[in-house]
């Protein structure tokens, strides 16, 4: 994947909390956004997501430039998968029809078509025996691993994780972090926001260090990690490896 963001710039009542982020990496399969909390990585995954709109610059995904008027924007959700760190299920659905649902109503799949595409799925992730489960019938790693379901069902071009661990225990993060790393080798392309450095290092080839809106520090594992130049990349990672 190619991707390019620039000079991205967004305001929230005044307070920026993006300021002319910059990025340009020509062959790109899993990168990892890491970085203090409020440094603006939700929110600059959620502009690369078109769920929201920069005051300026733009985004680039293999040379396409997204482009806000709102059917260009509707195209470009349809085909970005994103996972959110509250799952972001409809509660009165069971778990397949909270898959089926994108399908039929955003994608024009019969019913049928979507029920067989959902349940091949669940099984892919060894959920079918949950599919007719609410997700308040089901545990918090079950849950997200059917948001992650009704995510890969649309077939994205792009896959994007916004912390999707950060409300479960170590046992259901795990479970979470294996599913991800099983679709990341299955070739599929992905951005990851996580405070999981361990699994960032494991999992990532591209790592971009956000602070104070900006992006500090960005390129290969070993790069960032290991060999980081600025100091604002050295004071966090300092702090976040200490333990």
């Amino acid at each position: 994947m190619k991707l390019k963001l620039d000079q991205i710039c967004k305001k929230f009542d005044e307070a920026s909390v993006l300021d002319a982020v910059s990025l340009d990496m020509e062959s790109v399969h899993a990168l990892v956004l890491i970085g203090p909390s409020g440094s603006g990585k939700s929110t600059l995954l959620r502009i690369i997501a078109g769920l929201e709109i920069p005051d300026s610059g733009g985004v680039e995904i293999n040379g396409d430039r997204l482009q806000y008027q709102e059917a260009s924007l509707l195209a470009h959700r349809r085909g970005i998968g994103t996972v959110f760190q509250a799952y972001n299920l409809f509660p009165h659905l069971t778990a397949l029809k909270n898959i089926t649902l994108p399908l039929e109503k955003v994608h024009g799949q019969s019913a049928a078509a979507a029920r067989e595409t959902a349940m091949q799925i669940l099984k892919r992730l060894r959920l079918e025996s949950h599919a007719h489960k609410r997700p308040a019938e089901l545990s918090g790693g079950q849950r997200q691993r059917i948001a992650i379901a009704r995510a890969i069902a649309i077939k994205p071009r792009l896959l994007l994780f916004d912390e999707p661990t950060s409300s479960l225990d170590p046992e259901m993060t795990a479970e979470v972090l294996d599913l991800i790393r099983e679709l990341g080798e299955e070739g599929r392309d992905f951005i990851l926001v996580t405070h999981e450095m361990g699994f960032a290092r494991r999992i990532a080839d591209h790592v971009a260090l956000l602070a104070d809106g900006r992006i500090v520090e960005a390129g290969s594992v070993a790069e960032v990690f290991d060999r980081p130049q600025a100091a604002r990349s050295k004071e966090f990672l300092a702090r976040v490896l200490k333990y």
